[in-house]
């Protein structure tokens, strides 16, 4: 399953952080890293972009950057 999928309230651990070059660099960099805990926040009302909390604060991501983390549901 990919981080988009996960509903809101939702807690999951990234297992994988796919792309290539500076976005995968950038998702990385960010905290997005393999064995981290994230939680769905909030969904805008059209559906894009996402807010997850990881690491003790929220993160603002797109839902194509989000197809590319892959996350196993706790």
């Amino acid at each position: 399953m990919t981080l988009d999928e996960l509903g809101i309230g939702r807690k999951s651990k990234i297992l994988a952080v796919n792309g290539e070059g500076a976005l995968r660099r950038r998702l990385l960099d960010m905290g997005l890293t393999p064995h981290t805990e994230v939680m769905v926040r909030k969904v805008a009302p059209m559906g894009d972009p996402i807010e997850i909390h990881l690491r003790g604060y929220e993160l603002t991501i797109r839902i194509d950057d989000a197809k590319k983390i892959e996350v196993e549901e706790r």
